[in-house]
């Protein structure tokens, strides 16, 4: 997340750099930093390695490691578990109850990408929000 004084950030997963592009280049115009990955191992590479972002778009289809395999590993890591996930796939038939991904948002390709700015901004607004409810919870337990 965040931290104050800081631009949100953002990670997009995704084997197709031009999709990959796209969506960085609009959400750096945007003002938020973007950490890009073009596979699952890759990103649990750079989330353990990197600053925690507000929210993940992840692909689904891609080599390595898919979307599905990534969010089994970050769900087993304490410290990466609470990061959100936005599914972003062109399966008209992705349902993420029946495929494994039980209460995971999907966009679906191709999407407009204001669609996907607001919903980015919505994880963001929500992050920012559940961290300061902890702090405020922490400071009241000193």
């Amino acid at each position: 997340m965040a931290s104050a004084g800081t631009e949100p950030t953002v990670m997009v997963v995704d084997d197709d750099v031009d999709l990959l592009d796209m969506i960085s280049d609009t959400l750096s115009d945007e003002g938020y930093e973007v950490v890009r990955a073009t596979n699952g191992k890759e990103a649990l590479a750079r989330l353990r390695h990197g600053p925690r972002p507000s929210v993940i778009l992840l692909d689904l289809h891609m080599p390595v490691m898919n979307g599905r395999e990534f969010r089994e590993k970050q769900l087993r890591d304490p410290d990466l578990s609470r990061i959100p996930v936005l599914v972003i796939t062109a399966s008209a038939r992705f349902d993420p109850d029946r495929d494994g991904l039980p209460g995971v948002p999907t966009l679906g390709k191709p999407f407009e990408l204001a669609d996907m700015l607001d919903r980015v901004r919505r994880y963001v607004m929500l992050g920012e929000q559940r961290l300061t409810t902890e702090h405020a919870l922490q400071s009241r337990h000193r």
